[in-house]
C-alpha cells in the first residue's frame, strides 16, 4: 500500500476507507510499560529533545496496537523551549514558566525572538528516523495553539480558567494580538519543521479552548490558530477541549481537512455543525477505558455508528490516554474498529 492510500489520509481527504482509521492522542508514551522503562532517569523535555529516545517512544504504539497512525512524541511547549524561554516540565503538575508573560514589556521581550532561528535539527532528525521505519503509516505532526501556549505562558503554568491570559486579551488587545501572532509563528515552525522531515499530517491542538466564550474566541484566538495552520501543505486536524459552543468555529474558515470532538458531544451532532465537507475526530470517552470491555465495546460501536454522518471518520479519544489505562484496552480497540 503506497502511504497515500492510507487510511488516515483517504479520511482526511473526504474519502470512506474500508474501516475508519484509529490512532489515540497520547497514545505515544505514559500508558504503556515500555515507555515508563525508557523514561527512567530522563526529564520530559530532555527526552523529546533526544532524536533516538523521541522516535522510539513515537513507534511504540504502533507496534503494540496496530494503530493506523503514528503521532510524533514531543510537548506543545518544546518550541518554546528552543526559541530560549525558560521552561519545565513539573511532574504531577505539568510545564512552568521562570518569567511568565504578563505585562507590555513581558511580551516584547519574548517577542523579540525570532521563530526562524529555532534549531529544530533534533526534531527532524527524530521525525527521519520514525518514518523510515513507519514505511506505507502516516506520521502526524503537531503543534499547541497559540491560545493554549498564551495561556501557559502568562498564567507561568497549568491554570483551570485561565484569568490572567483572558484579562489580557481585553485589558491589552495590543499584548495579546502581539503575543498570540509570535505564537502562531512559533507553532508554525515547528509543524513546518516535521512537515519538511516527512510527517504527513498535522494537528493542532487547542487543549484550553474551552475556557473562552464565543465572543474571545472568534475575536482573539481563532485568527491566531488559522496564521499557524494556512497554507501548511499537509492535511491538517484542529482539535479542542471544551469547543462545544463554536464548533463550528474550528473549520478555521474552512481550512482544516478534520475536526477533533471531544467527548461531550455525539458525533451525529458534530457533523451536523461542521457540515458535509468536514472529517470528524473522536471521540471514545476516556473514562471507559477502564470499563468492562463488553461496556466499552459498546460505546466505541456507538462513536463509529454515530461518526456515519460525516463525509468520513478517524475513531479517537475525545483527549488523550489517561496514564492508568490499561494498553490492552487500546488494543483491543483498533482491532474492534478494523473489523467494523
Amino acid at each position: 500500500m503506497a502511504l497515500s492510500d492510507a487510511p488516515l489520509l483517504r479520511a482526511l481527504a473526504g474519502d470512506r476507507p474500508t474501516h475508519a482509521p484509529v490512532w489515540f492522542m497520547r497514545q505515544a508514551g505514559r500508558s504503556l510499560p515500555e515507555y515508563r522503562e525508557l523514561r527512567v532517569g530522563t526529564r520530559m523535555l530532555d527526552a523529546c529533545l533526544t532524536p533516538d529516545v523521541a522516535a522510539e517512544i513515537t513507534l511504540q504504539p504502533v507496534r503494540r496496537h496496530g494503530v493506523d497512525a503514528a503521532v510524533f512524541f514531543s510537548d506543545i511547549v518544546i518550541p518554546l523551549r528552543l526559541a530560549g524561554v525558560e521552561v519545565e516540565i513539573e511532574p504531577g503538575r505539568g510545564p512552568v514558566f521562570v518569567n511568565p508573560i504578563r505585562t507590555a514589556s513581558d511580551v516584547d521581550r519574548v517577542t523579540a525572538i525570532d521563530p526562524e532561528d529555532l534549531d529544530g535539527t533534533a526534531i527532524a532528525e527524530a521525525v527521519g528516523i520514525v518514518t523510515a521505519e513507519l514505511g506505507d503509516t502516516p506520521l502526524i505532526g503537531f503543534a499547541g495553539a497559540p491560545f493554549t501556549l498564551a495561556a501557559y505562558l502568562v498564567e507561568g503554568g497549568p491554570s483551570k480558567e485561565h484569568l490572567r491570559a483572558r484579562a489580557m486579551m481585553h485589558s491589552d488587545p495590543d499584548s495579546w494580538n502581539k503575543l498570540a501572532g509570535w505564537l502562531a509563528k512559533v507553532s508554525r515552525r515547528f509543524l513546518e519543521t516535521q512537515r519538511d522531515a516527512g510527517a504527513s499530517v498535522v494537528q493542532l491542538f487547542d487543549s484550553w479552548a474551552g475556557s473562552l466564550s464565543v465572543a474571545d474566541y472568534r475575536t482573539f484566538v481563532a485568527p491566531h490558530s488559522r496564521a499557524a495552520l494556512e497554507g501548511i501543505g499537509l492535511p491538517s486536524i484542529h482539535f479542542g477541549v471544551g469547543t462545544g459552543p463554536f464548533l463550528a468555529d474550528m473549520r478555521l474558515d474552512g481550512i482544516v481537512d478534520g475536526v477533533g470532538v471531544d467527548w461531550r458531544q455525539p458525533l451525529d451532532e458534530a457533523a451536523a455543525i461542521l457540515g458535509p465537507d468536514i472529517t470528524v475526530q473522536g471521540n471514545i470517552d476516556a473514562a471507559l477505558l477502564s470499563a468492562p470491555w463488553p461496556v466499552l465495546e459498546a460505546h466505541v460501536r456507538d462513536v463509529v455508528e454515530r461518526g456515519r454522518a460525516a463525509r468520513a471518520h478517524i475513531l479517537n479519544l475525545g483527549h488523550g490516554v489517561p496514564p492508568e489505562t490499561d494498553p490492552d484496552q487500546l488494543t483491543r480497540i483498533v482491532e474492534l474498529a478494523h473489523t467494523i
